[in-house]
């Protein structure tokens, strides 16, 4: 296994990819926005925020804009949703995706960078980070930003995974430890980051409205996990974690595991409510 002298984070960098990472990319975020339990960890936290009583949504970080337009789609949203990512090639995939789901009209995307946005100050109702904060060299910077452009007393919504957790099967304890080791290291930016999360909210000056706490976990067959699983393919030797062949033949080993019901593999998830005092 490669030494990873600092990590390299696909859906972090996302505006350096080429087009065959920007492609494999794409299809894993819509693949796990698919998955009925990641819907299921997204809208709990937008009924809290109340999300369908408001009329301007920011949602930072959209990638292919699967939150958005879940947002955009729900049926007593009558508003209006912006979606910023700083990949020109993943914005045009979410205009794309939203026209052929119907929500074109509601939703609007936009190239940027969410650590200086050119929005101005209390311009938004409520402002989502749904799986941004974790690919974030300063995620402070962001919850600032959120702040500045959502309106008094607006909710905001954090979700993320506690990637510190993250595990996957392997027959050699060891063994299977180090890969899940390196797999962190090589491709998360801030694995731990849901777990500073509270302290981070109070020093951007939010207050603390509730909190969802999740483990997703596969046993015996890969569902959930099983994209996640594929992606490495690139996604490890992207991040010279491995080369081609090991992170093939540990793909291999963990789809296996699964058509012999013995995969395991399991991260926890956290979701923060809060609003702007």
């Amino acid at each position: 296994m490669a030494t990873i002298e600092k990590p390299f984070d696909a859906y972090g960098d996302t505006q350096a990819l080429d087009k065959v990472m920007l492609d494999a990319v794409a299809t894993r975020l819509e693949s796990r926005g698919r998955h009925p339990v990641f819907r299921r960890m997204l809208h709990e936290y937008l009924d809290t925020m109340q999300i369908d009583g408001v009329q301007s949504v920011l949602d930072l970080g959209c990638g292919t804009g699967f939150a958005a337009r879940q947002i955009a789609a729900r049926p007593g949203f009558t508003g209006r949703v912006i979606a910023i990512d700083i990949s020109p090639h993943l914005v045009e995939r979410a205009k794309e995706l939203a026209a052929e789901e119907g929500v074109g009209e509601r939703t609007e995307f936009q190239a940027g960078d969410a650590r200086s946005l050119e929005l101005p100050d209390d311009s938004f109702d409520a402002v989502v980070a749904h799986s941004l904060v974790s690919h974030l060299a300063d995620p402070l910077v962001v919850l600032k930003e959120m702040v500045r452009v959502v309106r008094p007393g607006g909710f905001l919504g954090i979700f993320d995974g506690d990637y510190a957790s993250c595990t996957f099967s392997h027959p050699d304890a060891h063994q299977g430890k180090s890969y899940d080791e390196l797999i962190i290291s090589s491709i998360v930016t801030q694995p731990r980051v849901m777990r500073q999360m509270p302290l981070l909210l109070t020093t951007a000056g939010l207050e603390f409205v509730t909190a969802y706490y999740y483990v997703v976990c596969d046993i015996g067959k890969a569902d959930y996990w099983a994209p996640s699983v594929e992606s490495m393919r690139r996604l490890l030797p992207a991040a010279k974690a491995m080369i081609v062949e090991e992170a093939n033949a540990w793909a291999d080993d963990r789809m296996r595991e699964s058509a012999e019901g013995v995969f395991f593999a399991s991260s926890n998830y956290y979701s923060y409510v809060v609003r702007r005092p």
